[in-house]
């Protein structure tokens, strides 16, 4: 909600530039007194709502130095691009024709772009209205608070990871088809490490270095880099598919979906991580010189370019050979070998690691950003949260996040990493869907408790029936009559917020059409997407969201309650000394107190 009760505005005020000492951590006897309060502390900081200027001016400040504004819609859509094509069409497309979907792949690509395309929408009303490095997490901690936002914002922090180690093993298995080896030619296999976890890349590693070098230096020099790399890796994938068509064979769509409806909805929740690299592109909001015409045109363009091509890719792989003929790890590399282009398979593994190196330093930006603004906040140390004064850049958020993902690249098969990445990305865009109807709708001082029931009765509909039919759909093979249930009362939800919940907020610049039903169609394909993946993506989901929640009960809750404790008294001593001088200047103490009442609210 817009604004909370006075308890929750504890600590969202002014910010002060340099780190503050937590009282909670000075000492063993004051963190054990702090434990023993965890149930009190916990419940301020979960009832806590930030505020756009909030995030926009005070947190900024705690880095000490601001990021400098050089983007232009040009250079976001360049990100775009250079982040999300390379890491769905050249890493997981082989695997998922191969073993889940077959030709129906394009169908998958179509549903998972639909939803990537409206939680675009969702993302760029926020990136507009709140520019700041933190992206969703910012935006979830204004509308839903400083706990959901950190455990969602852990996951994406943890996708990203997983996104930046599952794209650098592809880069070597293009490697080694580019010098004419076996896909897996440069892996070491070590016997002794368990069966998942025992094929060791140090090329990979070597790349990610590399992309992390650049994200360290400069902004706006890795934005030239990128989309030079992007244009020219365009180009390449123009001439796959040009090159692609002209040996195609229609007796290969003669079986469409081997794998059935199912398959289709089962890979689209995997291909859905190739749409993940949007959410990097809001992270760099506060580096965007105009954000209000910028942002629309960068996240919106690259998406609908981006979802063309992966389309068109995906018919061109599938009708140059026969699913099951398909290689899992270098797709289209082996695909024009097999119809004679030999040479042609140099080019394509050329331009998948131009696509995937650009995959790679975007992320490298943008998960740094991430970090950043999580330690802004105090839920991380505070050296994170430091820009560097020389080169604008994030250097140790950008460099913690370079040994989480090198860590995980040299160690893990990609397989483990796909299924993991969806499962992240879907829980978060649900969230900041929910996030923006709670801000169109929910608003204090605005909306009416009368009003706030009815919008919450309505949210439980969407939500009840979209966690519905994914259950549905997970548990059953052939059923249909749940869907018909299903399906009616979203939209008696949805119709309900929009028909009887008057609207509290309007967007001051851009704004998501078709409101509320945009963004509760994203959460009912998100939810039922999620309903797709295997148990164990929610047994790894599971795990990692529990270590979120014990790190934020025992460190991240207390450094967020000592900092609003600190402010409140800050507060207090500003306005007794403000009270002490209106005394001597002879202005009306309760005069003096009504305006800044009325300033506060």
């Amino acid at each position: 909600m817009e604004e909370a009760n006075g308890n929750s505005r504890l600590g969202e005020g002014k910010a002060v530039p340099t780190p503050r000492k937590l009282e909670s951590f000075e000492s063993f006897p004051n963190y054990a007194r702090a434990l023993l309060n965890t149930p009190l502390r916990l419940l301020d900081r979960v009832t806590a709502r930030s505020s756009d200027e909030v995030e926009l001016v005070d947190v900024k400040k705690r880095s000490q130095h601001e990021m400098k504004k050089t983007l232009t819609w040009w250079d976001l859509i360049w990100f775009g691009v250079g982040s999300v094509i390379g890491s769905g069409i050249f890493v997981l497309t082989g695997l998922e024709v191969r073993n889940t979907v077959g030709p129906a792949v394009v169908l998958s690509y179509v549903v998972s772009g639909l939803s990537a395309m409206l939680s675009v929408f969702c993302y760029t009303e926020f990136a507009v209205e709140i520019p700041v490095a933190g992206g969703s997490f910012a935006y979830l901690r204004v509308e839903l608070g400083e706990f959901v936002a950190f455990i969602a914002s852990g996951n994406i922090i943890l996708e990203y990871v997983i996104g930046g180690a599952a794209v650098s093993r592809s880069w070597t298995s293009y490697f080694a088809t580019l010098c004419n080896q076996r896909s897996d030619k440069f892996v070491i296999v070590a016997h002794s490490l368990a069966h998942d976890y025992n094929k060791l890349d140090p090329i990979a590693v070597f790349v990610l270095a590399v992309t992390f070098s650049f994200a360290v230096f400069s902004t706006k020099g890795s934005s030239r880099l990128n989309y030079i790399a992007s244009i020219i890796h365009v180009i390449v994938l123009m001439f796959i598919i040009v090159a692609g068509l002209s040996k195609a064979d229609a007796e290969n769509f003669d079986d469409f979906t081997p794998y059935g409806v199912r398959g289709i909805f089962s890979s689209a929740a995997v291909l859905f991580f190739a749409y993940v690299g949007f959410d990097a592109v809001s992270t760099m909001a506060e580096e965007t010189k105009n954000p209000g015409k910028d942002i629309p045109i960068g996240l919106i363009g690259s998406m609908t370019l981006t979802t063309f091509i992966y389309c068109m890719m995906g018919v061109t792989l599938c009708l140059m050979q026969k699913y099951s003929n398909v290689d899992e790890n270098a797709a289209y590399s082996v695909a024009f070998e097999a119809v004679g282009m030999k040479w042609a398979k140099y080019i394509v593994a050329f331009g998948a690691l131009k696509g995937m190196t650009s995959v790679l330093l975007v992320g490298a930006v943008g998960q740094a950003r991430y970090l950043t603004h999580i330690a802004r906040t105090s839920l991380l140390p505070s050296w994170l949260a430091q820009v560097n004064e020389k080169t604008k850049t994030p250097v140790n958020a950008t460099i913690v996040m370079f040994i989480a993902t090198a860590i995980v690249a040299f160690f893990t098969s990609l397989d483990v990493l796909a299924t993991l990445l969806s499962i992240s990305t879907l829980f978060l865009f649900s969230l900041v869907a929910l996030a923006l109807l709670v801000r169109r709708y929910c608003v204090r001082g605005v909306t009416s408790r009368f009003d706030l029931m009815k919008f919450l009765g309505f949210l439980f509909l969407i939500l009840a029936s979209s966690v519905g039919c994914s259950v549905y759909w997970s548990q059953t093979i052939k059923g249909w009559i749940g869907f018909v249930i299903l399906v009616p009362i979203w939209f008696v939800g949805t119709f309900g917020i929009w028909f009887f919940v008057p609207l509290a907020k309007r967007p001051k610049i851009w704004g998501v059409p078709l409101v509320p039903f945009l963004p509760s169609a994203s959460i009912g394909i998100n939810v039922f997407l999620l309903g797709t993946l295997d148990k164990a993506s929610f047994k790894r989901f599971g795990v990692w969201t529990a270590i979120l929640v014990v790190y934020y009960l025992f460190v991240g809750v207390h450094a967020s309650y000592d900092i609003a404790k600190a402010q409140k008294e800050k507060e207090k001593l500003d306005t007794k000394i403000e009270s002490k001088m209106d005394e001597e200047n002879g202005v009306s103490l309760v005069t003096g107190s009504n305006t800044k009442n009325e300033n506060h609210t």
